[in-house]
């Protein structure tokens, strides 16, 4: 089951094991990305989400 209604049935979905959901590659960011998590280091939620605020930040005004 998708994690929003904007996504298809068949999107990627990543486990999120400290919260037991399943969240879109699309809609991946994690809830308490200030609370401990001790599945953090493995997490491609966080991981993702790590990855597209990195290339958004380097997306600075057109030159």
């Amino acid at each position: 089951m998708p994690c929003c209604d904007e996504h298809d049935k068949d999107a990627v979905l990543y486990d999120c094991l400290k919260h037991q959901t399943k969240v879109c590659a699309a809609c991946a960011e994690c809830k308490d990305p200030e609370l401990y998590c001790k599945f953090r280091p493995s997490c491609m939620i966080h991981f993702t989400a790590k990855e597209r605020a990195r290339e958004k930040k380097g997306q600075g005004p057109a030159q």
